[in-house]
């Protein structure tokens, strides 16, 4: 075959990540360095030349729909050279004549990437991604054939994605680069001082300087969550588990993904002490979950749609009654605020009662760090209500204790410790 030219000339830094062979590299970056069309060509190049049958590689951003907007139309382009190429719109996959296929996705549908196999994938804009997404869903579908994964983007506050940084940051078995708008002198001067101007000192380190220790602009709890961290004792730390009532909070959200955090009322402490979210399962699964934990249970919060019905199972029951049918009772269901910012006030004024358990309740308070308003691109402001992203799930479920949860009868309770094993 002749030689095949794809329009791209990466730039020097793009050609130091082009150069890297190692199977696992993650990549910090500034705005406007380029990584979309990094990441595409990398993707393109990898399946035409994988010499193993049907090679399959995945381009993943945070949502389905951001990943068309900013990477399907580069797929094309850069694909086009290649002869014999089939664009499928609807799916958003470029299929080549070597059997190989590219694929858009999205980690806020996770089931599309389930029972898939894979040979390479790139993450873009990995701090907002769900942390196990690559855990039970990628690193699976990549084992077979020994694929290889990039995670690539903007810091977010410290999150999972600086949490993997500094993990294996010095593990020799990962290609990790930083790359500073101070140091790749992509963006020239000029266009840096105006951005200085116009924007904060915590949005230019994070977007411009790679600062994982920038406040995330828009986060609802970040300043109440720091301060609970920072007090003396710290009310993020090693909580022990009580012989007192354990009471849930959960959120049935979006994507079939379900969050629930778990509770003890110890004198004037909300002790949060366990966290457990995932998708794709049943009512069942959660109330196996509850039984297996093996807490003594209180009362379980559950927002307004626990009382919908649950077409998926043709008897005509709420998923209330369903969750009361498998022993998950009493359930209180808390009533639906109409202004979500009021409910959001309220959860930040509960902050200063509560403490969590740093390990068990991990995957939780990532959840609320990161949760945070939306933002609109093109007038380049914040919106008046939340981003709904997989930090949603763990801070909607925190709203019910914030909305729904009373303390009256716990005044004349003893408790007495019990040590965690």
């Amino acid at each position: 075959m002749d030689s095949i030219i794809i329009p791209y000339e990466p730039r020097e830094h793009q050609l130091i990540l082009h150069e890297i062979e190692k199977r696992w590299m993650l990549t910090i970056c500034h705005r406007r360095f380029g990584k979309t069309v990094y990441a595409i060509n990398k993707l393109v190049k990898a399946n035409f030349m994988c010499q193993l049958e049907r090679p399959r590689h995945a381009y993943i951003a945070p949502f389905l729909k951001q990943a068309k907007q900013i990477a399907w139309d580069y797929l094309k382009h850069y694909s086009r050279p290649i002869p014999g190429i089939e664009i499928n719109e609807a799916e958003l996959r470029v299929d080549y004549p070597n059997g190989g296929r590219i694929r858009l996705y999205g980690a806020d549908n996770p089931d599309s990437l389930r029972g898939i196999y894979l040979d390479g994938v790139e993450f873009d804009e990995y701090a907002q991604i769900p942390p196990k997404l690559f855990s039970e869903v990628i690193r699976p579908a990549l084992s077979d054939r020994k694929g290889w994964a990039e995670f690539m983007g903007t810091p977010k506050g410290r999150n999972h994605f600086h949490e993997l940084y500094d993990k294996i940051k010095n593990n020799h078995h990962w290609a990790v680069n930083i790359f500073k708008a101070s140091e790749t002198e992509l963006v020239d001067k000029e266009e840096l001082e105006s951005a200085r101007d116009i924007m904060t000192d915590d949005e230019y380190s994070q977007e411009y300087e790679c600062s994982f220790t920038a406040a995330i602009q828009g986060s609802y709890f970040a300043k109440e969550l720091s301060k609970i961290r920072s007090n003396t004792p710290s009310q993020i730390t090693n909580i022990p588990i009580e012989k007192v009532e354990v009471n849930t909070f959960w959120d049935l959200g979006r994507n079939d993904t379900t969050a629930i955090w778990f509770h003890q009322r110890v004198g004037k402490e909300n002790r949060f002490i366990d966290f457990y979210e995932t998708n794709g399962e049943g009512l069942e699964h959660y109330a196996r979950i509850l039984k297996e934990k093996g807490y003594l249970y209180g009362t379980h919060y559950l927002p307004h749609d626990v009382n919908v019905t649950d077409l998926s199972r043709g008897d005509n029951k709420s998923r209330k009654q369903i969750l009361e049918s498998l022993g998950v009772k009493p359930i209180n269901v808390v009533p639906r605020v109409a202004d979500i910012n009021k409910g959001i006030e309220q959860t930040r004024q509960s902050f200063p009662s509560c403490w969590f358990d740093e390990v068990r309740c991990k995957d939780g308070l990532r959840g609320l760090e990161g949760y945070r308003k939306a933002y609109d691109e093109k007038n380049q402001v914040f919106k008046n209500h939340p981003l709904h992203d997989w930090c949603s799930n763990p801070a909607d479920a925190f709203r019910q204790f914030a909305q729904g949860y009373s303390d009256r009868k716990w005044g004349k309770l003893k408790y007495q410790r019990q040590s965690v094993a």
